[in-house]
């Protein structure tokens, strides 16, 4: 079982970036999804998740407005649209599948998790 995040890249500040993570091994759409995100020195972060039918959508505050979280089931896709980027957004962001079928802010509650895409934001 694999998840492969895909997307990242160097940006300018203002920017946008959309990330991508396919599944590979089994299907995910029973499961909720998730993004996160970690930054040099700092502990990894949640950012964005989506229920397993894409019915309800979570954010993080620092990403909200800025930030989409969508999935394909069809696809066995999740995406997030990263619009407005900031320097402070600079990371490694890795997507997740969740345990359960709801969406969630919880590290714990994921159970796979994919390699990670390095995103920078240029000031």
């Amino acid at each position: 079982v694999q998840l492969q995040a895909s997307g990242g890249g160097l940006v300018q500040a203002g920017g946008s970036l959309r990330l991508s993570c396919t599944a590979s091994g089994r299907t995910f759409t029973n499961n909720g999804m998730g993004w996160f995100r970690q930054a040099p020195g700092k502990e990894r972060e949640f950012v964005a998740a989506i229920s397993w039918n894409g019915g309800s959508t979570y954010y993080a505050d620092s990403v909200k407005g800025r930030f989409t979280i969508s999935r394909d089931n069809a696809k066995n896709t999740v995406s997030l649209q990263m619009n407005s980027l900031k320097p402070e957004d600079t990371a490694v962001y890795y997507c997740a599948a969740n345990r359960f079928n709801s969406g969630s802010s919880r590290t714990s509650n994921y159970n796979y998790w994919g390699q990670g895409t390095l995103v920078t934001v240029s000031s």
